[in-house]
């Protein structure tokens, strides 16, 4: 019978890189780990791994057990995250993930709301998951997820929250400052900031400047916003971020947010949850403290 107990073996010798510490981290005995990994073995007649000096490879059976781990073990351990929320009273835990740099400055302004508005939710943000954000949400790592990028899949929910214009945020004097929309040639000779992502992952490069076959002369990136908006208020170079977050971030630096074309890109911020789960009363709760919060804005989703 393959338990609980062998998985978490297998994901942390994966994690750890050594028998020995992975049985440390499950205190456990090394002789005991062995024992398992052993049983396993002979009912299956199979070998999980096999040993290069003090080197462990996982054979084709390992690696499909330890696939096997990195599915289930997130999801048994949301059922005991709630089993002991209901033994101990609490009304359930919300584990919010992020896909975008920008969320974060959103969700920061939404959780003083919701935190005083559901006082017995367990209330938790990560921004690093296993796979990626859908994957994260469809293995139960988390229960929400925010993301200007939603995807069509039948298992999982996605309510806009907030419509936004991603803008090209210039220098009040910069020599673009006075055009009525940018074009892609406009950026040849930039310096352009943007988030740490891949470009594979940036709209003013999938949307905008490589359909034009188009690069700007330099791009570097910036971990937060607002040393963004400072570097380009200091003449630094050029950057994308969405038009609330200029707004209220930049109203006293010398900024000028353009137009990206001349419809401009459009975008909006999505929460997403497995379906179904948009029913449980602080699930609810979260959403629509954010479309509240969305109207408030002056950009929030219309109904319909």
């Amino acid at each position: 019978m393959i338990d609980s107990q062998l998985l978490a073996i297998l994901q942390e010798v994966d994690r750890l890189g050594s028998v020995t510490a992975a049985a440390d981290r499950l205190n456990v005995t090394q002789s005991a780990l062995s024992h398992t990994i052993r049983r396993v073995e002979e009912r299956h007649g199979i070998k999980i791994w096999t040993k290069n000096g003090r080197s462990l490879r996982f054979t084709q059976a390992g690696n499909y057990l330890l696939a096997l781990a990195q599915r289930v073990l997130p999801q048994i351990e949301h059922a005991e995250r709630v089993l002991l929320d209901f033994a101990q009273g609490r009304r359930g835990a919300l584990r919010v993930g992020m896909e975008c740099h920008p969320c974060q400055k959103w969700l920061s302004r939404l959780t003083p709301h919701y935190l005083a508005a559901w006082p017995d939710v367990d209330f938790d943000v990560r921004t690093a998951f296993r796979f990626d954000g859908v994957a994260a949400l469809l293995g139960y790592e988390i229960d929400v997820l925010i993301t200007p990028d939603p995807i069509d899949l039948p298992e999982l929910f996605f309510l806009p929250v907030i419509d936004y214009e991603l803008v090209l945020v210039v220098h009040e004097a910069h020599r673009l400052a006075n055009q009525t929309y940018i074009e892609p040639h406009d950026l040849l000779d930039e310096e352009l900031i943007t988030v740490p992502v891949s470009i594979e992952r940036l709209d003013i490069f999938t949307r905008f400047l490589v359909p034009a076959h188009c690069r700007p002369k330099t791009h570097r990136t910036a971990e937060a916003t607002d040393l963004m908006l400072q570097l380009v208020a200091a003449g630094r170079g050029v950057s994308v971020l969405p038009d609330w977050l200029v707004n209220e971030e930049g109203a006293d630096l010398p900024l000028r947010a353009m137009r990206l074309g001349k419809d401009g890109i459009n975008k909006s911020i999505n929460l997403g949850m497995r379906r179904g789960e948009e029913t449980v009363a602080y699930i609810a709760g979260l959403l629509e403290l954010a479309q509240e919060m969305g109207r408030k804005l002056g950009r929030g989703v219309e109904e319909g």
